[in-house]
């Protein structure tokens, strides 16, 4: 955008100049509210299957249930999003988790958990996809891999706020009293996000609509997803590699600590320290990834994070010492996770305005899915064979997802601003 010449421009720059604020603002609050709902039943899994007198599978299942509702939300709202404008369903997608969170405080058998759980999915599935594309086409003609990273690092935030939440609630006043916290994020919406503004692209589009001017494909935006073979083969290489992504992250978190302990005979003392020493090198990862990929493009930088990643999974093996661990996890995190904010800028960039909510919700939803089915894969390695083969599992994964990459044409692009 150039620089104002009159006072009526001036005007108009400094309002937008302002939205760009906003949005970045109220994206980064709400990725990092979601990954603090997220957490929330990790650290209390141990104390709802206690209280409630339930399997370790079924307290396993309330995350397979938010996966479930994050799919059926995204699809859903992610074409709502592309019909009638990101911020109002950016809005309500906040709003339902906060009161399906929130609601949890009541739930007092597992059912009622995996209700909440099931409608508070529903809100988070869009939250990712209305998200990256607010920050997209309100940065429109701007880099903005190292903007989205930053968000991304705003929800690393929220992890390490549900950890300090937890300690300090759970112990005094029980884990339903944790879920009152996730009541934040409807102040949020109403103070913050009612001052956000949609984008000149979409009011365009919009514009578009109302003089008769839109297509078949426009009326249902998830046909353009899969609207062509090449298309449909694309959107199906970005799931591929969302599942990874997903899969890869989870399956350390889960199972690291007990490979840590079992195999290696070493114990972390204090989980907050582990914790902040991974979500460190999680954050520096994702901060590095935006800048190669607004500068070499998408191949390079995806290509680098990938084998990387690949690669230093082994470095596992090397740990003798907690403080070694510790090291080499904030490696491990910085090339794993990295790459996770880039997927919604290249997504934003491959598809058109009035598909580009749900391609990044279909993208999203479905990898979180399958990925999550990647935890019990790796458990089950870890009973059957050794750490060598678990880390050669994760190789794979990594390698895998890289050959996808080479696949997807789009991503020779070097130049990705809009």
């Amino acid at each position: 955008m150039q620089e104002p010449t009159t006072e009526v421009e001036y005007l108009r720059y400094r309002d937008f100049s302002t939205n760009q604020k906003l949005t970045l603002w109220s994206t980064t609050a709400g990725f990092g509210l979601e990954h603090m709902d997220q957490l929330f039943i990790s650290f209390a899994m141990s104390s709802i299957i206690a209280s409630l007198h339930i399997s370790n599978f079924a307290g396993g299942f309330i995350s397979t249930i938010s996966m479930f509702g994050s799919l059926v939300g995204g699809l859903f709202f992610g074409m709502l999003a592309d019909r009638i404008g990101r911020v109002r369903v950016f809005t309500w997608t906040l709003v339902i988790v906060a009161f399906a969170t929130g609601a949890i405080y009541f739930a007092h058998n597992i059912w009622l958990v995996y209700t909440f759980r099931f409608i508070g999915g529903i809100g988070t599935g869009a939250e990712y996809g209305a998200g990256v594309t607010l920050i997209a086409e309100n940065f429109a003609g701007k880099k903005i891999g190292k903007l989205t990273s930053l968000t991304q690092i705003g929800g690393q935030v929220g992890a390490v706020l549900s950890a300090v939440a937890s300690a300090i609630i759970i112990p005094t006043f029980g884990w339903n009293a944790l879920f009152l916290v996730g009541l934040i994020p409807v102040l949020l919406a109403f103070v913050l996000r009612r001052h956000v503004k949609e984008s000149d692209e979409f009011i365009q589009t919009k514009e578009a609509r109302r003089n008769g001017k839109e297509s078949v494909v426009e009326k249902a935006p998830i046909l353009e997803v899969f609207k062509t073979p090449a298309l449909a083969y694309q959107t199906f290489a970005l799931i591929m590699m969302m599942m990874i992504q997903i899969g890869g992250y989870y399956g350390l978190m889960n199972w690291l600590p007990k490979i840590m302990q079992k195999q290696l005979h070493l114990s972390i003392s204090g989980s907050s320290l582990w914790m902040i020493v991974t979500i460190v090198g999680m954050s520096l990862g994702m901060y590095i990834f935006g800048f190669v990929l607004d500068n070499f493009g998408p191949r390079l930088a995806f290509g680098t994070f990938l084998l990387l990643a690949g690669v230093s999974i082994y470095l596992l093996l090397f740990a003798k010492t907690a403080w070694s661990l510790l090291f080499i996890m904030m490696v491990v995190g910085f090339f794993s996770n990295g790459m996770y904010g880039g997927y919604g800028v290249v997504v934003s960039r491959l598809y058109p305005t009035f598909a580009r909510v749900t391609a990044n919700s279909v993208v999203s939803s479905v990898g979180k899915l399958l990925g999550g089915f990647f935890p019990p894969i790796i458990g089950w390695l870890m009973d059957k064979y050794t750490l060598s083969h678990v880390m050669m599992f994760f190789t794979a994964m990594y390698l895998f997802s890289f050959l996808i990459m080479l696949t997807i044409p789009a991503f020779r692009r070097k130049d990705i601003e809009f």
